[in-house]
């Protein structure tokens, strides 16, 4: 079965890195779309970032663009999300997912049980 299992996460002071990876299995990693989600605390789900099935075009969205980059290594079954110059509003559970197909890059169909990111000094 499609298994997606976050790793990386942790504490990181303001104007910190961390980097995400998220191992799939399961499926044919290198024939979807994948993305990172974000949940903070008391908040909705909030898409983050996507890219596409053999990594040639990525999204993110305005509150991580320029800060946060997305990537794939489709031999490794493995996506990335490296994420600089970390605000405490990035503080969040953050999730990655299969893309569903045929949808936009913001509807899944998988996601794991997430990574926990805290920034704060």
């Amino acid at each position: 079965q499609v298994q997606l299992v976050e790793s990386g996460g942790g504490l990181a002071q303001p104007g910190g890195s961390l980097r995400l990876s998220c191992a799939a299995s399961g499926f044919t990693f290198s024939s979807y779309a994948m993305s990172w989600a974000r949940q903070a605390p008391g908040k909705g789900l909030e898409w983050v970032s996507a890219i596409y099935s053999d990594g040639s075009i990525t999204y993110y969205a305005d509150s991580v663009k320029d800060r946060f980059t997305i990537s794939r290594d489709n031999a490794k079954n493995t996506v990335y999300l490296q994420m600089n110059s970390l605000k405490p509003e990035d503080t969040a559970r953050y999730y990655c997912a299969k893309v569903r197909p045929g949808g936009p890059l913001y509807e899944y169909d998988y996601w794991g049980q997430g990574t926990q990111v805290i920034v704060s000094s």
